[in-house]
């Protein structure tokens, strides 16, 4: 059977600047252009005409695949891995460095909240918008309108401006126009999990049905494990750039959580990519604690652990609220915290929030924290960074139990309740 996506050596690589060393002072920079000018204007016209020090940065380097009509594809890794910039080239708004794709037949993208979308434009009129730039005739549209309101859920909303939508109503909208315009392939990155957990289920049964019923081809990129498991067949697991495997999901899902280096107790956005966020706030760092402060590199399942954020807020009047998103290691929710409404600091400045989770709640496994600052009213999701941290609950106290049991207790949350007897 021929494929309807061939990915041949494909690389994509970006230049990046380097840093040349701690901060100069104004003064120091004038009196060394006076000292040598003839270096200092040399070294400003190659960095002018890009031949500055830069160092090439890979985001994805031969990558090779074949997938075959009707199949469901999923697409995992690490945050950084090159997911999402892989669907991006094959959606055509990023060029590759090198390599060859053919794409045989019509496509269409899901890959950020609210793109092909106009601001001040109703719902309405924004679904012909999208589907315009999605390759899509007027006709087309009007014969699927009333299908698309009904399944995003915005009959209320319409003839609404959009800029008044929240996050989860621009998942929706945009979900439903992609889904039901028809093309013979979809691609689908982690916008899904902005929605709600019913809207989810809703998706999830929609790529079944377009693939089943009518032999379309999807791509999902996802973090959820449990939703890549009940979609997929079939998975491609990207680390570092590179594909590391592709085979069936339940053994590729199986690797990626099993693989060396699949913990993640203390993470710098500030020195690595750079502070997560907007203009209204943004994300620093995060870590797991002991009572003492300092950080864990596992937690004991009997003890009380913090996930500490360091965040700033930028902008005096809003007030951004932290919140965690506890997730097994499939992608299943475990639970959602977030600071009290009543406590919220809307000062600008740098603040460190930290949510403390007692003893005795979570079971012996790996779960994944995901961390969100929003502010709540109006609903505005500023960063949400699904995999900021991944850790281990060990068991520490087998020996102190009075009994034989040694298995793994099943379950997400193992909480020690109180019991009474008469």
């Amino acid at each position: 059977m021929e494929s309807i996506i061939s990915v041949k050596n494909l690389g994509k690589s970006y230049d990046i600047s380097r840093s040349q060393g701690k901060y100069i002072a104004l003064r120091d920079v004038i009196a060394n252009a006076f000292k040598n000018p003839f270096r200092f204007i040399s070294k400003k016209m190659k960095n002018i005409i890009g031949r500055g020090a830069k160092e090439r940065f890979w985001a994805l380097k031969d990558v090779n695949f074949e997938i075959a009509k009707g199949e469901v594809v999923g697409i995992i890794g690490k945050n950084g891995a090159g997911k999402s910039t892989l669907l991006k080239i094959l959606t055509g708004i990023t060029p590759p460095t090198e390599g060859e794709i053919v794409m045989r037949g019509h496509v269409a993208s899901l890959l950020e909240v609210g793109t092909g979308f106009h601001p001040e434009l109703t719902g309405r009129e924004n679904i012909f918008l999208n589907g315009a730039i999605l390759g899509m005739k007027k006709t087309a549209i009007a014969a699927n309108f009333e299908s698309i309101v009904e399944f995003a859920g915005i009959e209320k909303f319409l003839d609404t401006p959009v800029k008044y939508y929240s996050s989860g109503m621009y998942v929706r909208l945009a979900f439903s126009v992609a889904a039901h315009l028809e093309p013979d392939i979809l691609l689908v990155d982690e916008v899904l999990a902005v929605g709600d957990i019913e809207f989810q289920k809703k998706c999830l049964g929609k790529m079944q049905e377009v693939t089943m019923k009518h032999g379309r081809t999807i791509l999902f990129v996802s973090h959820n494990m449990a939703a890549i498991q009940s979609l997929c067949k079939k998975t491609i697991l990207i680390e570092k750039g590179q594909v590391k495997a592709i085979g069936p999901t339940e053994e590729i899902v199986n690797l990626y959580m099993s693989s060396e280096g699949s913990t993640t107790t203390e993470m710098d956005w500030e020195k690595t990519t750079g502070p997560r966020g907007n203009d209204v706030a943004r994300l620093f760092k995060a870590r797991l604690i002991d009572e003492k402060g300092s950080t864990l590199g596992y937690v004991s399942s009997d003890k009380k652990f913090g996930v500490e954020i360091e965040y700033e807020v930028l902008k005096p009047g809003f007030a951004p609220v932290p919140n965690v998103h506890f997730f097994t290691s499939k992608g299943e929710y475990a639970f959602i915290s977030h600071m009290d409404m009543n406590s919220k600091l809307d000062k600008a400045g740098k603040h460190t929030a930290t949510v403390w989770i007692p003893g005795k709640l979570l079971n012996t496994e790996k779960y994944i924290v995901g961390i969100a600052l929003s502010t709540m009213q109006p609903l505005s999701i500023h960063t949400y960074e699904r995999e900021s941290l991944i850790f281990d609950v060990i068991d520490d106290v087998m020996a102190e139990k009075q009994s034989d049991f040694n298995h793994r207790i099943p379950g997400v949350i193992r909480p020690v309740l109180e019991w009474n007897i008469e």
